[in-house]
């Protein structure tokens, strides 16, 4: 048993390794902030490794993992009155200035109408359609029913359409959705 219990502890904490630029994605998504995205982060990864035990599933891993960071978020933010809202993320790429200044743009566009969402709506958009978690699997995230993930993520989905074409980025070619699921 002690052996069997020894392994288990090591597969968590190879795939807790692994999952950590994951995390800081998703928490930089839900605050816009290094040093808070890096903080969940590392609260998550902790808070998990405590509760190791508690994890029934491996298969069930990655949700487990986000529903904790969702409620790190949760309890930073109650315990806050006021928090700064910064984005300095600046991307590094091989590409000409010009590209590179065009898709900075996009970027920054779409990151500011993520941003626009009602928070409830960026986490549900930012869990379903960057991470690929399911309906079922963000529900469980977020503790709220599936039918709720349904309507925000909708909800969310056309507000971020309309936000985006004020801005004149194209969303309907492939071209674009490709361009924007390289934004992450």
């Amino acid at each position: 048993m002690t052996l069997l219990h020894s392994r288990r502890q090591k597969e968590i904490r190879k795939r807790l390794e692994g999952m950590r630029p994951r995390l800081y994605r998703v928490a930089f998504a839900w605050t816009h902030n290094r040093s808070l995205a890096e903080d969940l982060t590392q609260d998550t990864l902790v808070k998990a490794l405590q509760a190791a035990r508690q994890l029934r599933e491996l298969e069930s891993l990655d949700a487990w993992l986000f529903r904790i960071m969702s409620n790190c978020r949760r309890d930073h933010f109650r315990n806050q009155v006021s928090t700064e809202n910064v984005d300095n993320y600046d991307l590094v790429d091989e590409r000409t200035p010009e590209t590179r200044s065009s898709e900075q743009q996009l970027i920054q566009k779409v990151r500011d109408s993520v941003e626009a969402l009602p928070e409830t709506h960026r986490q549900t958009l930012t869990l379903v359609d960057i991470e690929g978690f399911s309906y079922m699997e963000t529900a469980s995230i977020l503790e709220i029913p599936v039918g709720t993930v349904m309507s925000r993520l909708s909800r969310a989905r056309a507000r971020l359409r309309k936000l985006l074409a004020t801005q004149h980025v194209d969303v309907r070619g492939n071209d674009s959705n490709a361009r924007l699921r390289r934004i992450k």
